[in-house]
């Protein structure tokens, strides 16, 4: 029973039998969209052939090289180790979470064959270079697309004493980000909960130090839902007040040991580090961080690209009822032509595995969201477009 089996259970592996296999066989340090250092590595026997699956994978020989979003690292990672435990091994693909924009400069710099990133490529220039435009060129003068694959909520964590459901919205989250709002009873936050007793202690804020895409996705919710109260433009560099924490795992560290603490997330190592996470109220009432709310904002995402380019436009406003709009979708950014065939063949196999129903409905036991139907259907004829 497989994960690309769409009418079977899904199955993912333990979280505690993934690990140590993966350790058994490389290297890979989880941290959410930062640098940590490692890799994924499924090791193939030598003078490995081609041979399929019986689920229906080509399941080619070679190795890839993966680099970028370590958001999606825990997910890339059991997909890997579930793709290649249906293939026999018979390819070796390495992940290596270094952060979105290392991914891409790794990229287009022809250093890894594809990238992991949660912002799809820019289009205009940033520092003097159009992100698009460098891809193109790597892709030997055809573009790249962005591929929608992995959806990772974003979730505020907090360390409060006696304080286990907390209710905050985008204003009032933007103002404690950015500083105004300094301690815990402050009259914004005791509006959204009633009944909760909260200290008057100063606000310790985290942030990620690191260029992130999580911090640009959640400086874009900020700045999308917060009716002004975030004055700076997204971007991966954090801008507003706090200490600063390497890569999630440092994020995670530090709200976990230090009271009266708040920070953002991946929903993934906040479950893993068992850390309080506070319900979004966007203006119809407090609303849970689960795969379902998560969902329902993902559904009203538009696609912004063009053919099998499908990068997308979020809603981070919560309009729609019982969403949780704090969320960022991790793109796998791959040549649309242009790369060695025996690299094509891997890359065409491993992504359609990636997309199929049963593996997207199986993330969610990781903490992440699976893709709404119809996107999916489109990332599949995306796949089923790489040549």
């Amino acid at each position: 029973m497989t994960l690309h089996q769409a009418s079977a259970k899904p199955h993912l592996t333990s979280r505690v039998v993934k690990l140590a296999a993966v350790l058994a066989l490389g290297t890979l340090s989880f941290a959410a969209c930062g640098s940590d250092p490692g890799t994924t590595t499924s090791a193939a026997p030598a003078g490995s052939s081609s041979g399929g699956s019986s689920s229906g994978l080509a399941c080619p020989s070679g190795s890839l090289s993966v680099e970028g979003s370590s958001a999606q690292a825990n997910a890339i990672s059991e997909v890997i180790a579930n793709y290649n435990s249906e293939c026999g091994d018979k390819a070796k693909i390495e992940y290596n979470p270094t952060g979105s924009g290392a991914g891409i400069k790794s990229f287009y710099n022809g250093l890894v064959d594809f990238a992991g990133s949660d912002s799809a490529l820019k289009t205009e220039a940033v520092d003097g270079v159009v992100e698009a435009d460098k891809a193109k060129d790597r892709c030997q003068g055809n573009p790249a697309w962005n591929l929608p694959m992995v959806v990772g909520p974003i979730a505020f964590v907090y360390n409060v004493d006696g304080v286990d459901k907390l209710t905050l919205n985008a204003e009032v989250l933007a103002e404690i980000f950015n500083g105004t709002i300094k301690t815990w009873n402050d009259p914004k936050i005791a509006k959204l909960n009633d009944g909760v007793t909260l200290p008057s202690d100063p606000i310790t804020v985290f942030f990620r130090s690191d260029e992130s895409g999580t911090t640009e996705n959640t400086t874009k919710f900020l700045q999308a839902a917060g009716n002004g109260a975030w004055k700076d433009e997204p971007a991966k560099a954090w801008t507003g007040t706090g200490e600063g924490k390497n890569k999630s795992s440092g994020v995670a560290e530090g709200v976990t040991g230090t009271k009266n603490s708040i920070s953002y997330v991946e929903w993934s190592y906040a479950k893993d580090n068992n850390l309080k996470m506070a319900a979004l109220d966007s203006g119809k009432g407090a609303v849970e961080l689960s795969g379902e709310s998560v969902g329902k904002a993902v559904a009203g995402a538009t696609v912004k690209g063009s053919g099998s380019d499908l990068s997308l436009g979020l809603d981070y406003t919560g309009k729609a009822s019982g969403s949780y709009p704090a969320l960022l979708v991790t793109y796998e950014v791959v040549c649309s032509k242009g790369l060695a065939a025996d690299k094509t063949a891997i890359i065409k196999d491993f992504l359609g595995y990636f997309a199929s129903d049963s593996t997207q409905k199986g993330l969610e036991d990781l903490g992440y969201a699976p893709l709404p139907a119809d996107l999916l259907t489109k990332v599949k004829a995306s796949v089923d477009a790489i040549s």
